[in-house]
Formats: C-alpha cells, structure tokens, sequence
C-alpha cells in the first residue's frame, strides 16, 4: 500500500503542476478604458436563430448602456424592437439594411428602413446599406450603389455601406456614394497571429487611407473569437480575445479612429455559416456572463481548481482500484499512477465539453457517443498500461510452474483426443507423439465424432490397434460439437482416471509433458494445469509467421500476467482438468462453444487453483487460411460473450465466489472484446462526421472521439513493441507482423460480439488447418477493404481540404487514419496470403 500511496502522491503532484502552469490568469498592461465606442448587436438566440422578445432586448440594451456608447444593427428587421428600447436611453444605433440577392426581400428591407427613420429621427446615428453584399456577390456595385442613393432621398443621416478593407481597394468608386467608409478589418479570417493584430490592422487602415485621403473612415468590425478552431496561424482563445479587443480599443484611441466591435453576445446560430468559430465571437456569452473584465487582470479559467481536484480524485481512484491487491514495487505505482492521471485529465475535459462549447442536435449525439464508446477504450489503455508497467518495471512473476518438479504420486490421466473430419495424417502424428510420453499410467480416447466418411477414420482406427491397448478408438454421433464428444468419452473413460487432459487432434506433444506437470495435483485445490499453445508450421510461410506471433503474445505477456492473479483463460488444448472437480461443477458445457473457458470459469468460481507454465509442450497447426483465422476468432468471441450472459452475476460486487482479482482480469478480458466490436462502430461515425466537417463546416469532433483513440493506439504501439522484445523475445519483424495480424481481426471480433448479444446457439466452426482447406471464391475481406478505403478516403479528404491548416481537423484526420489501420492490416494479411500461395506453388 506505500507504494499506492507514493504514486497517488507523485502524479497528483504532476497532475498540481501541469494545471498552474497554465495561463489561467493573464495581466495586460496600458489597456484599460471605460466604454467601448460601438458594440455589434443581433437579437437572436439560439441554433434556430429564435428572435429575443421585446423584455429580452430591453435587459440586454439595459446591460449594454454600461459597456457601449452605441450598438450596431444589421437589419431593419430586427432593429424596430432595439429602436423601441433603445429610445428610453441616451444610446443610439447605427441602423443596417440588410441587402441580399433576393430583390423583393430587399425592397421590403428598404421599406421598413424608412419606416424606421421617420419614427426614431433622433435615435439613428448613421445607416448602414448593406454589409458585405459585394463581399458575398450578393449584388453589384451599380446595384449597391443604387440602393446607397435610394435611401439618400429619404434621410439626412450620414450614410455608408459596409465592406471588408480589400473590397473598397477593388471598388474605389463607391467611396463617391457614401459619407463615410465602414471598413471590416478581421486579422483573424485573414489568418493573421494575434501577436501581430494591431500591425495588420494599421496596415490596412492605412491602405484603404491612401485610396480614400479626403474620406472619414470608420471600422465597422474587428474582433477575436474566444473559441473554436484555428486559421492557420490565428488561434481563437479566449486569452487571444482578450488581448485583440483591449489592445485594439487603446490603439483606436491613440489613433482617434472611429470604430465597432464584433460583437457583443455570443450567436450560437453562427454555427451553421461560420463553422465552430462563428459562435463565439461575443464579448459576453449566450447566457450574458462577460468573458474578460474590460481593465485589470484577466482570468481566463475561473474553474481551473475544480478541474484540477476533479482530476485528481478520478486518478486516484482509477490508481486505487487498478493497483489494489496487486505486488507491485515503486516504478510501476508511480507509472501506473501517471498514467491514470493523465486519462482522468482527458475524463475531465470530455465531461466538460459541453459547458465549454456551444452544442446542437448533432453535437449532443456526437459527444454523447464518443463519450459512452470512451469507457471501454480508457478501461482497455489503462489495463494495457498496467499489463506493460508491471512486465516491464514491476515485480516479476511468482506462479509460473517451475521446470523441476517432482512427486511421488502418478495418478492416471485419460488424455482425450476429439476429432472432427480430421485429416488422416495430420491426426496420425498427433497420436504417435502420444505413445511415446514417458508416463507411466494413462490412456488415449480418440474421438471420431460426426464423420461418416470412411475416409476420416478408418485409418486412425489401423493405428490405434497398432499403437496398443493404451489407445482406445471412438466412432460417435453427438450432439453439443466438441463439448459433447467431450462428454461422451468421460462416459468410457477409465474408472481409475482421476486427470482428463485435452489436446486437439493437430498437436504433437513433446514426451516430459505429464511427467513434468501432472505432479501440480498433488495439491488437492488444484483442478487446471495448462501449457500455452505453439505451432509446428509457423515457417511455412509468411501468413503463418504472422499468425504464429500474434498467438505468442498472449500466451507469453497475457496469459502470465492472468496467471498471477488465479484468472487463467483456460485453453481446450494442451490442458490438464482434476475429474472429481470437474464432476463437481458439471461436464464440458454445451450451452457456449468455448466449452473450455466457460468450464474453466466455474473451477475457479468454485474456489479451485489453476497453474500456468509458458513453456512449451505441445505444437498444433496454424489456419490455413486469413478466412480460417478469422473463423478461429469469431468463435472465441463470440464465446466469451456468451459467457458473459451466462456468468455476469458472480462479478457483481455482491458474489463472493471469485476474488476482486479475478473480477477484474475477467471484466478487463471481456473488454478486450468489446474494445475492438467498438473500433468499427466509432469508425463509421467519424466517417459519417467527415461530410459535415467538410461541407457544412459546423463543427470539429470532440474529444471523446479523437484524443481516447490516438491514445489508445500508442499505449497498443508501446505494449506490443516492448513486452514483444522483453517477453516473447522474437525479432522486429514477427512483433511487426503480430501487429499486423492482430489488427486484421477488428471487424471479426465486432461481428462475433454482435453476434454474442443477438444471436443465441450458432453453431462450433471448426478451423480449418493441414492444408487442405477447401477453396472459397469470395473475397474474406471484403468488408474490411470496403471500410478501409472510405476511411483513407476521407482522411486524404480532411487533408486537402483543410485549407486553412485548423489543428483539431489534423487531428480528426490523424484519428481517422489510426481507425484505417486494421482494415490496411486486413489487407496486407490478404496479400501476405496470396503471396505464400504463389511460393508454395512456386515450391
């Protein structure tokens, strides 16, 4: 428990240092000022763009007084309920007509401009005809220039329209209509770093001056968003902000300029025209809380301290509960403690998204997606992470089965050998390598089951008779598949039996297997010894070599690492079962099609002792196939779902029947499953998001779906590379393939969870090996290609139409490439394949 309490210690202290060495507090020197000149108003809320009521704008004019000499309006439309409140006040409007390409819209505009003028004569200080409609193409200059002299007629108010800085250096010649130019200057849609906002806009300024000596100019817009997503180099913050309006207000003064500040709340109906930066460009918030105090010290996070504990509360008990019960030394507290930190920080600012951002329909369903599919990822990483720090810098195993062990005792072991349509040589080697065992006292049932051709098992009977009578041939018909042909041998096993062994009909078994330890029965609490699986025909080819590796890790890192926890996968190969603890808890069940793990599961609910060794006893064959490979890993599955529905209730809290422990290598293992069933799923969301990034521009994903999936993607990167190297001790290139095969798998494993949930009693596929798999036309990754292929597509489409470099669509992209890679894995494992064909045949 010290060392839990050192590492609690250490990353909260990491966790204290990276939150008050952030810039949660800033101070602005030489910018303080009482009022800002003119602040830009819509009255709208909402993404619907809902129009406010009559007391909603009265509250709003009421708090602007204190912030603004004047407001700014964009249309005629809206400005009749802001005139009516704004008439009670000292404070005018500059009055905008709202131009477009609809012609009668836009004489109505007009109209109601007019109206508005006779009524509020004295509350008017200019009008605004049009904002950006040559920007826009909306109309033309002649057109433009028309409705400017149109309303000319009607007035005596100064007059402009208003344009972005390069439009009135294209079309000098509207200068001539207006008493004053309103020019846009915003560095930020320029791309432009805030660190060099008042240089471009003096720059530009100076420019239309030049152009314009004998006008008035004024600056209609400037500006900064608080947030949302960079222009290359203009970064939206809410520091930023901040520093563009303070610094620009005193640059405007010093200069005499007169000037209008874009703007004063926050639109969220933005959104939808100018992406996730287009709502947040308000001094104040949607819901009127101002952003930054106009003088002084700004705090850019008030809630900083709250994040910070919250963070560091949900490290710690992610650490308490990850490392509890464990042996562990001080490295690996600390690096586990680290890390769980670091996934509660990324907790934290997923929960908060949404009081940081403003959120739609389709914003909602995003993040509350990407948040939910976020648990099994985190549960994964962090077990992973765990499983890396304690084989690499933590404690080394203790229960590993020693290589010396010796006995008094040789009970009898009844070796079961069950067969289905088996290849007649393939099977032959297996029962051959049986009868040279060095024990003493066991027997051989082979059990034929469900073939009626001759072909099959006429042979293997010859041998059995020649192999002598510790052989014994069985020609059955069942039910249950292999669990059932299990079964019907313990009915003629031997009565003296007290050990049931299990090895498929493809192993050969090296001759010390039972001497060496069948004497870890002479502890009556143990039921289940197990050997790892190995291949003899792992250099057949490079297909092989692939799948050899990827079955070597787990039996090298995971598989040790369940081991000194009691929690075992139990394997129906190369596998030792007590008979009476066996009898105890029921037979071979025949309710999953992972009869073996599911019997395993009840020996250790049942309170029984597992031992593991990771030396090597026996060697199988490999698939022949990527299509058997899969097959082999869809029943595994969907098997542990199936055991899941059947044995969730004794992980409860409640069950005492398995150790917290054991709980927890089961729940991690089922999470393994469901972790990789989640890979196509967020998959397919982010490439349906993809379009709307693209097109519509709403918004950027959010950090649920990106950040946990990048993250996950390294700690695989870093678990496979390094526990490869110090565990299972194979070369650069079989860790490689490892990977490659491994990944290939994703859309496999979905199915089969899948399948798990909705699907009850499919039928035990047996993997086809020996190399006499029949041949199959169809394509046995044509759906992994088809995902691969729309998922590269839409990461080159991310990258070549961000033209404006934003960072967080890299990432997406970077996101979206990480989600290719098991569908490319699937594809090179096709073509690995295709290539071993074309050398054995070569051969």
């Amino acid at each position: 428990m010290r060392y839990i309490i050192l590492g609690l210690i250490m990353a909260g202290l990491f966790q204290v240092f990276f939150w008050i060495t952030q810039d949660n507090r800033v101070s602005l020197s030489d910018d303080s000022f009482d009022k800002i000149e003119s602040l830009s108003y819509s009255p709208y809320e909402g993404y619907d763009k809902k129009m406010l009521s009559y007391q909603q704008i009265e509250n709003d004019v009421n708090m602007l007084v204190h912030f603004t000499n004047k407001v700014r309006t964009y249309a005629a439309s809206e400005a009749e309920a802001i005139l009516e409140v704004t008439s009670k006040t000292d404070m005018p409007i500059d009055l905008g007509l709202w131009l477009s390409g609809d012609l009668k819209e836009n004489f109505k505009e007009v109209e109601r401009a007019i109206k508005l003028l006779e009524k509020y004569p004295d509350n008017i200080a200019n009008v605004i005809v049009g904002n950006e409609t040559l920007l826009r193409a909306d109309i033309n200059e002649v057109e433009l220039m028309a409705y400017i002299d149109f309303m000319r007629e009607y007035t005596d108010k100064p007059i402009t329209t208003a344009e972005t800085w390069d439009v009135w250096e294209r079309v000098p010649e509207i200068a001539n209509h207006v008493d004053f130019l309103t020019i846009h200057i915003l560095p930020y849609w320029e791309k432009i770093p805030i660190e060099l906002f008042n240089s471009f806009v003096i720059e530009k300024y100076n420019v239309v001056k030049s152009i314009h000596p004998n006008k008035k100019i004024a600056i209609g817009e400037t500006g900064w968003p608080s947030h949302g997503y960079n222009n290359r180099g203009a970064v939206p913050s809410l520091k930023n902000q901040a520093m563009a309006i303070r610094g620009f207000i005193n640059l405007a003064k010093e200069n005499g300029w007169t000037y209008n500040i874009i703007e004063a709340f926050d639109q969220q109906w933005k959104g939808y025209d100018e992406g996730n930066v287009g709502q947040y460009w308000g001094i104040f918030t949607s819901d009127r809380e101002l952003k930054f105090s106009l003088n002084g010290d700004i705090e850019l996070n008030q809630y900083w301290l709250y994040q910070m504990i919250a963070a560091i509360i949900i490290g710690a008990l992610i650490t308490l509960y990850g490392l509890r019960n464990q042996r562990l030394n001080l490295n690996h507290a600390i690096a586990y403690a680290i890390a769980a930190q670091g996934m509660a920080f990324g907790i934290v600012m997923a929960v908060i998204y949404p009081f940081t951002n403003y959120m739609n329909f389709g914003m909602w369903i995003m993040w509350g997606m990407g948040t939910f599919l976020m648990i099994p990822l985190v549960i994964i990483t962090l077990a992973k992470a765990n499983e890396l720090f304690k084989c690499s810098i933590g404690t080394p195993p203790t229960r590993l089965v020693p290589l010396d062990l010796r006995s008094e005792n040789a009970p009898f072991v009844s070796i079961h050998v069950p067969a289905y349509k088996e290849q007649p040589h393939v099977l032959e080697e297996t029962l051959r390598a049986l009868s040279r065992l060095k024990y003493p006292n066991y027997e051989v049932l082979v059990i034929i089951n469900n073939t009626p051709e001759e072909f099959y098992w006429k042979p293997i009977e010859k041998l059995c008779e020649e192999l002598g009578e510790k052989f014994v041939f069985m020609n059955i018909t069942c039910s249950g598949f292999k669990a059932g042909a299990l079964n019907a041998a313990l009915e003629q096993t031997d009565k003296r039996a007290e050990i049931i062994a299990v090895i498929d009909a493809d192993y050969v078994v090296e001759s010390p297997w039972l001497v060496d330890l069948v004497p870890l029965f002479d502890d009556p609490k143990v039921a289940i010894v197990q050997a790892p699986q190995d291949h003899r025909d792992g250099d057949e080819s490079i297909i092989k070599a692939a799948m050899n590796a990827e079955y070597a890790g787990f039996f090298d890192i995971g598989m040790i690492d369940r081991n000194e926890e009691n929690a075992i996968v139990v394997h129906g190969t190369m596998v030792m079962v007590r008979l009476s603890a066996m009898m105890e808890v029921g037979d071979w069940g025949t309710d999953t099609i992972v009869e073996d793990s599911e019997l395993g599961l009840r020996l250790f609910e049942a309170g029984y002792i597992a031992h593991y060794t990771n030396r090597r006893y026996g060697y199988g064959l490999l698939p022949d196939t990527v299509e058997a490979f899969k097959t082999q890993r869809h029943r595994w599955a969907y098997g542990a779902i199936q055991i899941l529905k059947k044995h969730w209730k004794e992980f409860k809290p409640s069950s005492t029947k398995l150790t917290p422990n054991q709980k927890k290598k089961f729940v991690a293992g089922w999470f393994f499953w469901l972790s990789d069933a989640m890979g196509p799923v967020m998959a397919i969301m982010n490439i349906i998001w993809v379009p709307v990034i693209i097109f519509v521009g709403v918004t950027i994903p959010t950090i649920p779906l990106t950040i946990p999936i990048i993250t996950a993607f390294l700690v695989n990167i870093l678990h496979t590379f390094i526990l490869y190297r110090m565990k299972v001790k194979t070369s650069i290139k079989n860790t490689i393939l490892s990977s490659i095969a491994s990944m290939s798998l994703q859309l496999i494993i979905f199915k089969a969870v899948y399948d798990g949930f909705v699907k009850d009693g499919l039928p035990f596929k047996r993997t086809q090996k020996g190399g006499k798999t029949a041949k199959k036309s169809a394509n046995p990754i044509k759906h992994e290609t088809i995902l691969g292929v729309l998922l590269l597509a839409s990461f080159f489409a991310l990258i070549f139409t961000n033209k404006t470099g934003i960072t967080e669509i890299y990432v997406f992209a970077a996101t979206i490439f990480i989600q290719s890679i098991p569908y490319i894995s699937a594809i090179i494992m096709r073509f690995l394949e295709v290539y071993s064909i074309k050398n054995n045949q070569k051969s």
